[in-house]
């Protein structure tokens, strides 16, 4: 009888745990003293529904605009996260926090999750969500534009996901940075452009306290282009960094990726760099700069490494004992002294690095339209079937998640060659797609008489299928971010048609 009513107990408790999240709703035409339980009970603030959050609870922000919220000393469970959730695809902060200069600030919590909002503008010494002193939070699928500081600022942030976020214009400094000891970050399918300073900046940074060690972080599937500063990828008191899938194109006054030592404890070392498209602009440094200490045990291969600088090439590392690259495409410039001078691809290769590896054909060869930042690789490309095998413990899709090896053996760089996923605009002049540009709905016209299309898919930028339609007609892009697609069209009769279209 005693462990019957024991185990009642625990069914009791367990049901009562399950049943106790609540769900609340914020909306411009809520108020406070709402319940706040449904969409015609909403609060008018989030930091209304912040303020009275436990594990387990969500938050839905209906579209609108809104001031920041901040949220200290609240903790949801493994399972049971608190989760602030943009209901719809434009809920805009446009204005600071109640404490602080940030739209969304995370403080002293744990398993908080932000997902889906606009955070723009903030000023003084502002970010667009920062998260501290917090463990095991996400925060994805937000986008962070033209704020005083950084897009995304963390520090002390163990088991930190940062997911499908676009930062943009940071005025000040980075798009996503991760500082303070933060150990085990997930950085991942993110866009950093237009930043002052570094598309993604990692800092142990030992002079604030904690051990100045970031440890065993992942950096995946991301694109960083255009920032002003640095690296695409800076990383400093580093450990074990896994860095690959990346495309890093762009980046002006910058390395590709750097590996090295400022405020934290150690040099980054150990790095395994796989599979990373990097396009170096002739105002730009280094592809890979590997700094003195950085080489131990850090790998690089299956990279496509090219650089337009006058000089400055594709790898650059001051000591190159415990150092392995190979199997990457390559400019005829390297350097075994740092950001010092360079040597030829064959004299690196007598020291006996990148043996496997190919000097670069013109861009054109390699993928499919480079003019218009399309780095997908085009049909015949040298990189093609040329990469190693010796990733796949790591490396098992490409950035667009498409499995990889697609055949026996590694193809170089970012993506894995997928004919069908090679996009580019025919000449069809009878199938008009309208309205474009668009906002929220799609339709096409067939007006020279073709057969009925018997499917319709849409990819984003970097030939990332998004979804499907079956039918021409008002096709609902209003959940597709702002940005140049393709839609690619198939007629009954097999007929292949591609267009491109603007979403605003």
């Amino acid at each position: 009888m005693a462990k019957r009513i024991l185990s009642l107990l625990s069914f009791f408790f367990i049901i009562v745990n399950t049943v106790s999240a609540t769900d609340y709703y914020v909306s411009n035409s809520g108020n406070n003293s709402n319940t706040g339980l449904s969409e015609s009970q909403a609060f008018l603030t989030i930091q209304h529904a912040a303020d009275l959050v436990v594990a387990g609870d969500v938050v839905y922000v209906l579209n609108g605009t809104y001031a920041g919220f901040d949220v200290r000393e609240k903790n949801g469970e493994v399972n049971q996260y608190i989760t602030f959730k943009a209901k719809d695809n434009n809920v805009i902060i446009n204005q600071k926090g109640p404490k602080r200069n940030d739209g969304i600030n995370i403080e002293n919590c744990n398993y908080i999750i932000v997902d889906g909002f606009i955070v723009n503008n903030m000023i003084g010494n502002g970010n667009g969500i920062r998260v501290v002193v917090s463990d095991h939070c996400i925060v994805r699928n937000n986008r962070c534009d033209n704020n005083a500081e950084r897009a995304i600022f963390t520090g002390f942030t163990d088991d930190i996901l940062i997911e499908n976020n676009i930062c943009s214009n940071s005025i000040d400094e980075h798009g996503i940075y991760v500082s303070n000891s933060s150990d085990r970050p997930i950085i991942r399918y993110n866009e950093c452009f237009g930043n002052n300073s570094i598309g993604i900046h990692m800092n142990g940074d030992l002079s604030v306290g904690g051990d100045g060690i970031i440890s065993d972080p992942q950096i995946y599937g991301n694109i960083i282009h255009d920032n002003n500063k640095a690296a695409g990828i800076n990383m400093d008191g580093v450990e074990n960094p896994i860095v690959y899938n990346n495309l890093i194109y762009n980046n002006h006054n910058a390395q590709g990726i750097a590996l090295f030592k400022g405020d934290g404890a150690i040099v980054t070392n150990g790095a395994k760099i796989y599979n990373n498209t990097i396009i170096v602009p002739s105002d730009g440094r280094w592809g890979i700069l590997v700094q003195a200490g950085a080489n131990i045990n850090t790998e690089i291969f299956n990279n496509i490494i090219i650089n337009e600088h006058a000089w400055r090439g594709c790898i650059a590392v001051a000591s190159t004992l415990q150092f392995k690259s190979d199997y990457n495409i390559l400019n005829d410039k390297m350097s075994n002294n740092g950001d010092g001078s360079s040597i030829s691809l064959s004299e690196w290769q007598a020291l006996g690095f990148d043996t496997n590896s190919l000097i670069a054909n013109n861009l054109s060869s390699i993928f499919v339209a480079p003019e218009s930042n399309n780095y997908q690789l085009v049909e015949g490309s040298q990189a093609i079937d040329n990469g190693s095998n010796l990733v796949n413990s790591v490396v098992t899709y490409d950035i667009n998640k498409n499995d990889r090896p697609a055949g026996s053996t590694y193809d170089i760089g970012a993506y894995e060659f997928n004919a069908t996923a090679s996009i580019d605009e025919n000449n069809f002049s009878e199938v008009i797609v309208f309205p474009n540009p668009t906002s929220d709905y799609l339709s096409i016209k067939n007006g020279n008489n073709l057969n009925d299309i018997k499917y319709i898919n849409i990819y984003d930028g970097v030939g990332k299928r998004i979804t499907s339609y079956n039918s021409p007609e008002m096709m609902d892009v209003r959940s597709l971010s702002p940005g140049l697609y393709f839609l690619e069209l198939q007629t009954n009769t097999n007929q292949i048609i591609n267009k491109k279209v603007i979403i605003y």
